[in-house]
């Protein structure tokens, strides 16, 4: 297996997301293998993170991964509010068992792509990522189902959110609530995994605010195809759920929502900076932030580059990113500097793009 994380990174730059090899993938009789080569596909970034982590911390940390996925492609891709948010429970419940049972399956007529094609062979191989989770130690396994238990229950809460307020969220405070139960939780549990330790009500928060700036990364990327299957993330996206409204009007909504969101997000990494200090002397734990706020920043230098401005100088690659977390692995002052550069952009970028509403 240890081949198999030093060619994990390497697998995340040529994996085809959109068209993934699932024959393959399916055909794979291994269970620690099948967890690592579909990772890369289930999230590149997280990977690259996941990859670089001591032993046991990753491959804890990727099980703890693939099952948050799963839980993701229940509230992506059930259809009717009743039956999403009773696949939510139904998973998390079956993890009060000592072996957990075999999850509800997702009819195949609902994936619309590859990508939900690839999440619903993973479903499907859930007992390959539960061979893996039985190998671990009992503690680590009660921290994951925690994690697996407080993040079905926070999208319970915005299945039903949703559902109360015709498709969007109403304001900041349910954009926080909403980002911060579907990455705050696995940060939180990323944390203790790799400290130890119980976290301080300030640690908490700014885990938090963690979730929230990477998540807003991911509603960033997807509001289109998060329109067309019914759900907005914004009050102004309303008039556009499942493709409705004025196609121009919609485009100049959509970009004007997804600059507010990228200043919202960036507004947030001086919580990033905050937590990564605390491990900066843990050689894995510091490469994993310096190459996890790589890919965060690729994705909003993206953002900023959509709004007709120019981005500031940085990686334009996933490659790049990498290569720029290398010497982290040597030099915690290194890191720190890189890091600091990241913020400072950040939070110069975020005032360009104006005040939030």
């Amino acid at each position: 297996m240890r081949f198999a994380r030093l060619s994990l990174l390497v697998r995340g730059f040529v994996a085809n997301r959109d068209h993934p090899d699932l024959v393959s993938l399916a055909l794979e009789t291994d269970s620690e293998r099948f967890v690592w080569r579909v990772l890369p596909h289930a999230a590149r970034s997280f990977a690259a993170s996941i990859a670089v982590l001591p032993a046991e911390k990753a491959k804890a940390a990727a099980v703890a991964y693939l099952y948050c996925r799963m839980l993701d492609t229940y509230e992506d891709l059930y259809p009717d509010n009743g039956s999403r948010g009773h696949a939510l429970e139904v998973f998390a419940s079956r993890f009060e068992s000592v072996t957990p049972p075999e999850p509800d399956p997702i009819p195949a007529g609902l994936a619309r792509d590859g990508r939900d094609r690839l999440h619903l062979l993973l479903v499907e191989r859930c007992s390959s990522v539960d061979d893996v989770y039985q190998t671990l130690p009992i503690e680590t396994r009660n921290s994951i189902a925690r994690l697996v238990r407080a993040m079905a229950d926070g999208m319970i809460w915005s299945v039903d959110c949703f559902a109360r307020q015709g498709g969007v969220l109403l304001n900041g405070e349910q954009m926080s609530r909403y980002c911060r139960n579907v990455i705050g939780n696995p940060v939180l549990f990323t944390l203790e995994l790799i400290g130890g330790g119980r976290l301080t009500p300030a640690t908490r928060r700014d885990a938090g605010a963690v979730g929230e700036m990477i998540q807003l990364a991911n509603i960033t990327r997807d509001v289109e195809k998060d329109l067309a299957r019914g759900i907005g993330y914004h009050p102004a996206l309303e008039p556009f759920l499942r493709n409705g409204g004025d196609a121009t009007v919609m485009n100049e909504t959509v970009q004007r929502v997804r600059v507010e969101l990228t200043a919202r997000a960036m507004r947030l990494v001086p919580s990033y900076l905050r937590l990564v200090a605390a491990f900066e002397g843990m050689v894995a734990v510091r490469t994993a932030a310096v190459l996890m706020l790589g890919f965060t920043e690729l994705h909003y230098r993206g953002c900023v580059a959509g709004s007709g401005r120019t981005p500031w100088p940085g990686p334009d690659s996933p490659l790049g990113v990498v290569l720029r977390a290398i010497p982290s692995l040597v030099s915690a002052r290194w890191a720190r500097r890189r890091l600091g550069r990241v913020e400072a952009n950040f939070l110069r970028a975020a005032t360009s793009l104006g005040s939030v509403g």
